[in-house]
């Protein structure tokens, strides 16, 4: 018994299911034409969007190079680890925040920080890894207890989880400082060139934020990604179909908590502290803002939605006092939900119109999973 590819799977069915052979040769002259034609939009768009990015700094003051849109890049890197779970796999979680925060206290507890009783002094280049390989398995282990359940439970039990944590992190002093938290987490100098300034800080958060958007469009279309998206449509159908659900959920969880711990290495850098409060349950709540305000179906989604809850949160106050600064964050998050439920991107897709007929030759992924799966004796 071997696997059938996509192509040969109508090859090898029965007569009355195979196609006729006028309508195989017109589909084979179409295929070429169709990828010949298919649109440069979204080519040209990258294009654009890369070369505005990088020429930003050198128009934008520093306040907006880094108070807006460095921290606008860290909060959507963590932001589009939620969107990798929710988005592509169906798993709305609150814990992500709660990664990218195990990840910072990694960062400064393992590396340098200004209390020498909680620093092990070790090197950037030892300390940054160590911390991101402890946020992945932190997430490992949170998402081995998550996808045992779904829906409502999925998100009370990593909402649990990341309560838990902040409790930790503030009522222990031994290892996290209390309150206090760990101050003067500082990014390294590399050759000559401070990464504290607000132009390198951002370079460095622009480097990461695009690693992590087209790590996460790449996988969206790798097997493992179509699969991923065939569970989040209908998990029972993938588990007949021979696919292991548990292991691709938990995988998933592991991807997410990698871009978080990035995320959270950088956030930390950003606040040059992590405390208590880098991981309360505002936080949380925060990044599942940014993720539904951008749309979570698409990895630039994530990066949109942070500009701009990083705008309403520099610049709210100037309408509202500061203390009631969120209830604008929340009129607006309303507001783009009526409009559109998947985000600004959404709006922006239906104003593009329908999808071209070009785009239609790519299978659904569940019709993608079963071809593929497909067997022949």
């Amino acid at each position: 018994m071997a696997p059938v590819a996509a192509g040969a799977g109508a090859g090898n069915r029965g007569a009355a299911g195979a196609p006729a052979a006028g309508d195989s040769a017109a589909a084979s002259k179409a295929t070429p034409a169709a990828g010949r034609t298919r649109p440069a939009e979204p080519l040209i768009a990258h294009a654009i969007v890369a070369a505005a990015l990088l020429v930003y700094p050198t128009v934008a003051t520093p306040f907006f190079t880094f108070q807006v849109a460095a921290q606008a890049l860290v909060l959507g890197l963590i932001a589009l680890s939620l969107a990798v779970l929710a988005g592509y796999g169906g798993m709305v979680t609150l814990s992500q925040m709660t990664v990218a925060g195990i990840a910072g206290y990694a960062l400064a507890l393992l590396g340098v920080n200004a209390d020498p009783a909680h620093s092990q002094g070790w090197p950037w280049w030892l300390a940054v890894p160590a911390a991101v390989a402890i946020g992945t398995a932190a997430a490992t282990l949170i998402g081995m207890l998550a996808v045992r359940t779904e829906g409502i439970y999925t998100i009370m039990i990593t909402l649990a989880i990341g309560v838990a944590f902040f409790y930790l992190a503030q009522q222990n002093y031994t290892v996290f400082n209390g309150f206090q938290g760990l101050a003067r987490i500082l990014p390294p100098e590399l050759h000559g060139m401070d990464l504290r300034s607000p132009v390198p800080f951002y370079y460095l958060s622009l480097a990461c934020a695009a690693l992590g958007y087209a790590a996460v469009a790449y996988v969206a279309r790798a097997p493992f990604g179509i699969a991923l998206q065939g569970i989040r449509d209908n998990a029972r159908r993938m588990r007949a179909l021979g696919f292991n659900v548990t292991a691709h959920r938990i995988a998933a969880h592991a991807l997410a908590g990698l871009i978080a711990s990035v995320g959270g290495v950088l956030l930390a850098w950003y606040n040059s502290q992590i405390s208590p409060g880098s991981v309360n349950t505002t936080a949380m709540i925060n990044i599942l803002i940014i993720a539904v305000l951008g749309g979570m179906r698409h990895p630039a989604g994530a990066f949109l939605g942070a500009l701009l809850f990083v705008l309403l949160q520099n610049f709210a106050i100037d309408l509202v006092d500061r203390e009631r600064f969120n209830l604008v964050i929340g009129g607006v998050f309303l507001l783009v939900l009526m409009v559109s439920p998947d985000g600004l991107l959404g709006v922006w897709r239906r104003r593009r119109g329908p999808a071209r007929p070009a785009k239609a030759a790519n299978p659904a992924p569940s019709m993608a999973i079963t071809t593929r799966t497909r067997r022949h004796p």
